[in-house]
């Protein structure tokens, strides 16, 4: 398969990408790296990403940001951080890659534990997750051509936890090996509008 994975230098997009390049033809896109950049916020810079690639088999996107900061903090420009990188910025890639997806392929989203399990300061990363979630269930419904679409949703990630772990009290970090196959099982399986939890 032909697959686009943006975010394919992050935390998760490297391990998903060592993983399926093995047996796939991989176009890495990011923000400042990569084979292709992109800037997510952008549906203008999201076409024009496809307009270089083509027609794909499959995209998985592995990005998008939001505001965290304690919900005493924040404020209406905060949240649009994350509506307008990690909520909006996933839908567009769906929207613009429609007529770029090849017949049977598939869409990969990603959000994350926080839309049910919060932390201090998730309010705003929060909402991103649970509305991509409800797009991904609602969208995959309509979906014509045989065309797929799935969100994976992970908990803190083994790799992440060093760093970001103390923010996480008493939740169990997610080996990256079973991390990866919930995005193997989107692009390889049958499976649709499912949120493949990683917890």
């Amino acid at each position: 398969m032909k697959i686009v994975i943006v975010g394919a230098t992050g935390t998760i997009g490297a391990k998903v990408t060592a993983e399926l390049e093995k047996r796939h033809e991989i176009i890495k896109v990011g923000s400042s790296s990569g084979d292709i950049q992109m800037d997510m916020t952008s549906y203008e810079s999201i076409e024009k990403m496809y307009k270089r690639v083509g027609k794909v088999d499959a995209v998985i996107v592995a990005a998008g940001s939001a505001t965290m900061k304690p919900f005493s903090e924040l404020e209406e420009e905060d949240f649009y951080v994350g509506i307008k990188s990690k909520m909006m910025g996933q839908v567009n890639v769906v929207l613009a890659g429609r007529e770029y997806i090849n017949d049977n392929g598939s869409f990969t989203l990603t959000t994350g534990i926080l839309s049910e399990d919060p932390i201090k300061g998730s309010v705003g990363l929060g909402l991103v997750n649970g509305a991509v979630n409800s797009f991904g269930i609602s969208a995959a419904a309509e979906m014509k051509r045989g065309v797929r679409l799935n969100v994976v949703s992970p908990g803190l990630v083994e790799d992440s936890a060093a760093e970001l772990g103390s923010y996480f009290p008493g939740h169990n970090p997610v080996a990256m090996d079973k991390v990866v196959n919930a995005y193997v099982k989107s692009v390889e399986g049958i499976r649709t509008g499912e949120i493949i939890k990683v917890y």
